[in-house]
């Protein structure tokens, strides 16, 4: 039962980080969720070896990040919902979301590796050794998948030298050709 208590005393101080992580790697809520829920299923199976190694935060996105690499396998087409669509605006406050929603469109065009690598280098604020810890590869791997997918972005994006606004969730940014996003 001790276990148990434990495994819901880290879902509740994690659960947030954990949906945010997940969110960057599907870009949809919904999918988030459902990503972590799936996560936490396989985790919770394995609480005692995990939490024994005092790294379930780390399992944990390391689960997360092989279940939506192997989801966007099984997926041939993305939906791309136009409701959502922004309305593009001169450079005022509203123009910080839309330059946001472009670097996070960019980034799910990436190969989910790839993103992978972005998202828990950039967004994470994890080192390069953490990354590769955490994805079961080599720092040159992380270093050359995110040189790559960095320069994916720039060329996806273009420059956008107006990019002074703060980007979302307060994390660290990701500048790609001036135009930056958290």
């Amino acid at each position: 039962m001790a276990d148990d208590d434990a495994f819901a005393e880290f879902v509740t101080a994690r659960w947030a980080a954990l949906v945010r992580t997940a969110y960057l790697l599907t870009g949809d809520h919904g999918q988030a969720e459902d990503l972590v829920q799936s996560a936490l299923e396989r985790v919770h199976r394995h609480w005692r070896r995990v939490a024994a190694k005092h790294a379930p935060e780390a399992y944990t996105r390391r689960v997360m990040i092989n279940l939506a690499i192997s989801g966007s396998r099984r997926r041939r087409f993305r939906e791309t919902s136009l409701a959502h669509a922004p309305e593009p605006t001169g450079r005022d406050a509203g123009q910080a979301v839309v330059d946001r929603d472009e670097v996070w469109q960019a980034l799910l065009g990436l190969p989910p590796r790839m993103r992978a690598v972005l998202v828990l280098r950039h967004y994470e604020d994890l080192s390069e050794a953490e990354v590769a810890r955490v994805l079961g590869c080599g720092v040159g791997t992380v270093k050359s998948q995110g040189s790559r997918g960095l320069a994916r972005l720039r060329e996806l994006l273009g420059p956008d030298p107006d990019a002074d606004e703060p980007g979302p969730l307060g994390r660290p940014a990701i500048t790609v050709n001036g135009r930056t996003s958290r």
